[in-house]
This record gives structure tokens, C-alpha cells and sequence, in this order.
């Protein structure tokens, strides 16, 4: 892998405005609606990031997610944005952002 294939990755900062319950899915999980502001816009994800976050706590919190991949068909919905984080030793993924609040939209440089 180069330093440009790493630049490739459109990996930028969105705030969660909304979370529900995505009975379909095969696995517990989330549909989150972020907002990337004017660089990506809205976008949704199926997130299985629900043994660690409660849909409380994501709304109004800041995620980051990798934009630039296509979308993708998840059950009934389109995942278009493919949100971070990170599996912890029990196998739960807790979700990647940042300490400090940056733009909707900001790139990870």
C-alpha cells in the first residue's frame, strides 16, 4: 500500500441526526442518518455498533466514516457511507470520532 492509496480514502467527520432500530438486518444493528454538510451531505449507514452505543447517545454525536465508497444494498435500505470504529476485546465496536468538534464534513488529513 502507498501513501496514495491512503489518500484515496475520503474519510471525513459527520454529526448523527438521527438513529433507529434496523430490525432487518442480519446482524443487531442501527440506521444512522449523518450529516456531512456541504463536502458529502446527508448520507445513511447500517452501523452494528449496538451492544456499546444506545440510540440516545449517537444523536448529536460526531462519527467519522469513509464517503467515497459506493453505496451499498443492506436488506431494505442503502448503506451509502461506511461509518468507523474500532472492535474492542469482546468483539463490540465502539465507533471512531474525535475530541474535539470540527465542520461537518471535515476531512481526515
Amino acid at each position: 500500500m502507498s501513501f496514495g492509496d491512503f489518500l484515496k480514502a475520503d474519510i471525513r467527520a459527520g454529526t448523527v441526526k438521527s438513529c433507529s432500530p434496523f430490525p432487518a438486518a442480519r446482524k443487531p444493528s442501527y440506521i444512522l442518518t449523518i450529516d456531512f454538510g456541504p463536502a458529502a451531505g446527508i448520507r445513511k449507514s447500517a452501523a452494528q455498533v449496538t451492544e456499546r452505543h444506545a440510540p440516545d447517545d449517537l444523536v448529536g454525536r460526531q462519527v467519522m466514516a469513509l464517503v467515497n465508497l459506493p453505496a451499498r444494498q443492506t436488506g431494505p435500505i442503502i448503506s451509502e457511507v461506511l461509518v468507523l470504529g474500532f472492535a474492542d476485546e469482546s468483539g463490540a465496536v465502539r465507533l471512531a470520532g474525535t475530541d474535539v468538534t470540527v465542520p461537518d464534513g471535515a476531512r481526515l488529513a
